[in-house]
């Protein structure tokens, strides 16, 4: 079956994949075009090495088609598809001097010896090692083993490259001069490279397209340019670059409203008084004399960054990260104007103010006032309520009566932390069980991709008994 003849090389359709139970790729669509520089980028665990994997023919989704250069290809093994992959550990041969670890899938594929020579050569002067022909990969620095890895993998001519985090060994310094290196060699070769890595420089600097994945899904495609000045959620906002990430009401068109006093923007079409999110890069911040700004608040710490000074601001409780060139000292009271067009604003991630869930009481002891519930596979008693065995409960939670249990004991085992964003005040994570996600708010920096036990406070609780039996 082939696809409508067009400029996209690789083709993801639909593509679901699922390891021991756990959601890995949740129904993800990726159109790649040919010749470009694509980057995966998100946080360990969010799916991007598995669909790098997937593209090379190393895994087989559970579900959903592969499509290359408009043909599925679903079930070919890597060494028949046009692909090609550099890990991050290179996988040089030790015992093989720099032709030779180029030329080896050449000679594997019974290539013509004047064909090799003359490729070797060519492949040489595009990653800039050209008369190291005869020198040991072992005694090359990192990032020549680097080039000879991306020479090796370049010179059987493949129309698409795969980069599995190739920078991560490498020091600051030589990481950012091969991310120049790469972008060069991608475009003397015009071959298409998919780049996978957690750095968002990485993603910014060399990428024409950058896919964020999170969570097993991708939550925006578009250029560097697009998904920083325009991320579609806080996740992208706070993943790339640094924001001041607020919760703000939409009053109505170009007016919203945030800690406490109303500002213009340039938004339209979410509605009248609903709640959102707000993103301010810290550049776009200008401080000027307190009566010149709506917002006004104190300087409390400054750091020079070289470029500029980075000053932390605190405004009606909210703590705001600033970027200016010229430096307010610590303690100084100052306005910070905003223009419309710099405040950006966005659907919130977690609709509910409240987090609803559904208990059966299993047992219950009136003279203790206590009950025991069941809650989705974990059973555990309340004090302070009672309510007949057998009674079906809706119970309301707000984001500050979660927490992480710091003993490991829980009422909920095994919940997992999607994402964790810095509003200011506070951090707001949003955490999936079983059969539902939740919205906490904490004080403390939890690491996102990770499980965790989760405790309720029911003394913040609303307790409704369910009339109904179609009622949860």
């Amino acid at each position: 079956m082939k696809q409508t003849k067009n400029d996209m090389i690789v083709s993801l359709k639909d593509i679901f994949v699922e390891f021991d139970g756990e959601v890995i790729l949740n129904h993800i669509n990726l159109d790649i075009k040919d010749k470009e520089f694509v980057t995966i980028l998100g946080p360990s665990g969010c799916g991007k090495t598995t669909t790098l994997r997937i593209i090379g023919g190393f895994l087989e989704p559970d579900s959903g088609d592969v499509y290359f250069d408009g043909e599925k290809i679903n079930g070919l093994p890597p060494h028949k598809r046009n692909v090609n992959t550099v890990f991050q550990k290179y996988s040089l041969f030790p015992h093989l001097n720099v032709f030779d670890n180029i030329a080896f899938g050449m000679r594997i594929k019974k290539v013509p010896k004047d064909e090799i020579k003359k490729r070797v050569k060519e492949m040489l002067a595009i990653v800039d090692l050209k008369g190291y022909e005869k020198r040991s990969v072992s005694k090359l620095s990192g990032g020549q083993q680097q080039r000879v890895a991306i020479a090796r993998a370049l010179v059987c001519d493949p129309k698409v490259l795969l980069l599995d985090e190739p920078l991560g060994a490498l020091d600051l310094k030589l990481r950012k001069i091969m991310q120049s290196e790469l972008k060069q060699i991608q475009q003397k070769t015009n071959t298409t490279f998919i780049y996978v890595t957690h750095d968002q420089e990485e993603a910014l600097t060399m990428s024409d397209t950058v896919v964020v994945m999170n969570n097993g899904v991708i939550e925006q495609i578009g250029s560097p340019t697009d998904v920083y000045n325009e991320p579609v959620n806080a996740f992208v906002a706070d993943f790339i670059g640094e924001a001041n990430i607020l919760n703000g009401v939409m009053i109505d068109d170009c007016r919203v409203r945030v800690l406490g006093e109303e500002l213009e923007c340039v938004d339209k079409g979410f509605g009248q008084n609903a709640p959102v999110d707000i993103v301010i890069r810290p550049e776009d911040i200008e401080l000027v004399k307190p009566e010149q700004a709506k917002l006004v608040g104190e300087v409390v710490d400054v750091v020079f960054k070289g470029v500029h000074y980075e000053m932390t601001v605190m405004c009606n409780g909210c703590e705001w990260i600033i970027h200016s060139t010229e430096c307010s000292p610590v303690g100084s009271t100052v306005g910070m104007k905003i223009i419309p067009f710099n405040i950006q604003i966005m659907n919130k991630m977690f609709l509910a103010e409240k987090n609803t869930f559904y208990a059966d009481v299993i047992s219950a002891d009136e003279e203790e006032n206590t009950i025991t519930v069941r809650v989705e596979d974990s059973e555990f008693e309340i004090e302070g309520h009672y309510y007949e065995e057998g009674t079906k409960l809706a119970i309301s939670i707000p984001p500050n009566g979660l927490s992480i249990a710091g003993d490991g004991v829980g009422h909920l085992d095994d919940v997992y932390i999607e994402s964790v964003i810095f509003k200011g005040e506070h951090n707001e994570i949003i955490l999936e069980s079983d059969r539902q996600k939740w919205l906490m708010q904490s004080d403390v920096d939890e690491q996102v991709a990770t499980y965790v036990p989760m405790k309720f406070d029911f003394t913040k609780a609303e307790f409704r008994v369910m009339e109904a039996e179609n009622e949860a």
